[in-house]
């Protein structure tokens, strides 16, 4: 019986290659414009990252995945983009997810994934002092807030989100989620199996969230479900329990680190606006700008969404940095 080893590269996998297949032809990738692949160690665990490496460009751009992604599928709609415009931009692979690689005998918590990052830009800011920029898209927005409300101040120059999900929000887990049931009792089920042996068993994210409205396009979405580390992938219960209660260091009645942008989908059937102004609208001290993506669904495939937000970005990283 044969067995199949997962790829170390995204050069040696399919999966990204099938997908952007679904993308406008100025953002596909091939073997001259694909980012650099490189692996950082942080606490026992190789973390992959796809670089886009530009010693002249006067600000780095920092992208995060969501649950349902992976760093490469940033690459393919923001990392290459950007990186044409005269950006430095790194894709990450957090904790799970893509090609990086867990330390075996670990269970990775949300926490972590905060904690990596925090630790990812400090260890960029130790090669250069060129100013950074971090995008997260869909639960990777909330990410970038709750890591510039932890990192030291002057980290960041401004965080960008595709949403901003707070899941301590009932109305959020009850329109996120995969049913009503998952909703109101998966939380504190979750809670429970976290605090006994069973905190590191895996369960499907398709099952824990409403992975089908990932992307609008059905058949780019069959492509998707069948890779495991992305849309189908599968996670530990003491991830899903933090994910769904973790604290950020700073509620954003207090958040001054930096400013923030919301890039939102017009067509998310996801996580649509309205989700995510109840967070925004608490945060006052910094600005707080929203630009919507004509078209675009949750993972965004479509024209003009996608230059729309390549153009917002760009525009805010400039304005930011300078």
């Amino acid at each position: 019986m044969s067995t199949t080893t997962a790829p170390t590269y995204y050069r040696d996998q399919s999966a990204w290659r099938d997908l952007q297949e679904f993308l406008p032809a100025r953002l596909r990738l091939d073997e001259d414009t694909a980012p650099e692949e490189e692996f950082w160690e942080w606490r026992g665990h190789r973390v992959h990252l796809d670089r886009y490496r530009d010693p002249a460009a006067k600000a780095k751009v920092v992208l995060h995945h969501g649950v349902g992604t992976n760093g490469r599928q940033m690459s393919l709609v923001l990392g290459a983009p950007l990186a044409r415009r005269g950006f430095e931009t790194v894709a990450l692979d957090n904790l799970g997810y893509g090609l990086t690689q867990v330390e075996a005998g670990t269970t990775p918590s949300y926490d972590d994934w905060v904690d990596l990052v925090v630790d990812f830009l400090a260890f960029e800011q130790s090669r250069d002092d060129r100013p950074i920029v971090l995008y997260g898209l869909s639960a990777g927005g909330m990410l970038t807030y709750h890591v510039a409300a932890k990192a030291p101040r002057g980290t960041l120059r401004g965080i960008v989100g595709m949403t901003f999900l707070d899941q301590r929000d009932q109305q959020v887990r009850d329109e996120t989620a995969h049913d009503r049931l998952t909703a109101r009792m998966g939380g504190p089920l979750m809670g429970l199996l976290a605090r006994t042996p069973a905190a590191s068993m895996k369960y499907p994210m398709s099952l824990a969230s409403k992975m089908s409205a990932l992307v609008n396009d059905p058949a780019a979405l069959k492509v998707l479900m069948k890779d495991r580390t992305s849309a189908a992938n599968w996670v530990a219960i003491r991830f899903l329990d933090r994910y769904m209660n973790y604290a950020p260091a700073v509620e954003p009645a207090d958040f001054d680190a930096c400013p923030v942008l919301l890039t939102q989908p017009a067509e998310d059937r996801w996580t649509p606006l309205h989700l995510s102004l109840p967070f925004l609208s608490r945060i006052t001290e910094v600005p707080v700008e929203t630009v919507m993506l004509d078209n675009a669904g949750h993972y965004p495939l479509e024209e003009p969404g996608l230059q729309q937000m390549q153009d917002a970005i760009a525009d805010f990283v400039t304005r930011y940095t300078a």
